[in-house]
């Protein structure tokens, strides 16, 4: 059985406004559908939102709307021992056709004690061809008390007999605001300043945004900056720390990408700065609002320098170089004397 918090309702989903006027309607109607496709960006909230759905669908005290979170099967759903509620997840990146037959196998059956049984099938996106043909069957004869979830990356091709089988409810990115504030509600010990940098990188996905932060993508980034704010860096000095942060670097492996972005926004912020479109950096790695004047001590040449630098770096990650040896050489070239970045076009 899944966990879901049972709670879940209006008041606990960031934005989506559309999405909530569409299940309000359907949840307050008497015609819900058999089937319901949420689609949109990763980590905006579909699977939290479905799990909502979920809830208030078979909750005792709803009348129509959310779930109230005590009733029987409120507390049920909270516990994870609902027995009318099922969720379909991939198996390494994809759903199969044995999982699609084994729900089939359970929907052949009434609910076990509730009027509506609940199935959640994430990701449809990621189904292979034969679950999907499989699926595409039971939408087109939907069993009766039963209510289909689907939850589908927007920017990612689902079979049109699928989607065009269920109420399609959109998913759209969320503010920077809103996503900040969602994740000041989920990760304790988060700053605002630091949710407000993975928010911008996340792009309005709150679910990416935590990826940063639980693989410790900021806490590199902010030691990356320590050293790049300096005025003029003491090569011989800081040399032991930059081996030290190119290893960090390394280790982050598949995530680097994401790292060189998180540094991309801080590059652009003291371009801003120093082209005189900004009064200030505003870079939450800088813990606070960084000194303006410092700021300008960047030259344009460095700052683009910087930005050609690391797109030499991903050039060669690309070519499957050795990825320690990418961060080694490109962090000693920002860092050097004459802030020469020959040294990436030469590994």
């Amino acid at each position: 059985m899944t966990r879901i918090d049972a709670n879940t309702g209006l008041a606990q989903i960031r934005g989506q406004e559309k999405a909530r006027k569409l299940i309000h309607r359907a949840l307050a109607s008497d015609r819900m559908p058999h089937a319901f496709l949420f689609r949109g960006p990763e980590g905006v909230g579909k699977q939290l939102f479905a799990r909502a759905v979920a809830a208030a669908v078979n909750c005792r005290n709803s009348n129509g709307t959310w779930a109230c979170g005590e009733c029987p099967s409120c507390r049920k759903y909270r516990s994870g021992s609902h027995p009318d509620f099922m969720v379909i997840s991939p198996e390494k990146g994809a759903i199969k056709i044995e999982q699609v037959r084994r729900m089939c196998q359970a929907l052949s059956y009434p609910p076990y004690e509730s009027p509506i049984r609940v199935v959640l099938i994430e990701d449809v996106h990621g189904m292979r061809v034969e679950a999907a043909n499989s699926l595409l069957k039971t939408l087109e004869e939907p069993p009766p008390d039963n209510l289909l979830i689907l939850t589908a990356d927007s920017s990612k091709e689902i079979l049109s007999t699928i989607s065009s089988r269920c109420q399609l409810i959109p998913f759209y990115s969320l503010t920077v605001d809103e996503t900040v504030e969602v994740l000041l509600e989920c990760e304790r010990g988060l700053d605002r300043e630091t949710a407000g940098m993975m928010a911008r990188l996340a792009e309005g996905s709150p679910g990416k945004a935590m990826l940063y932060w639980k693989t410790e993508i900021m806490v590199v980034m902010k030691k990356l900056a320590g050293i790049l704010s300096k005025p003029s860096p003491d090569f011989d000095r800081d040399a032991g720390q930059l081996l030290q942060i190119a290893e960090m670097m390394s280790d982050l492996k598949e995530n680097l990408p994401r790292l060189f972005g998180l540094l991309r926004i801080w590059l652009r912020d003291r371009l801003m700065v120093i082209s005189g479109l900004s009064e200030r950096a505003g870079s939450p790695v800088d813990n606070g609002t960084p000194d303006v004047e410092r700021v300008k001590c960047w030259s344009s040449r460095r700052l683009f320098g910087t930005l050609e630098a690391l797109d030499a770096a991903e050039r060669q990650l690309a070519r499957n170089c050795n990825r320690t040896l990418v961060c080694e050489v490109l962090l000693f070239s920002l860092c050097s004397p004459n802030n020469s970045f020959a040294e990436m076009a030469s590994i």
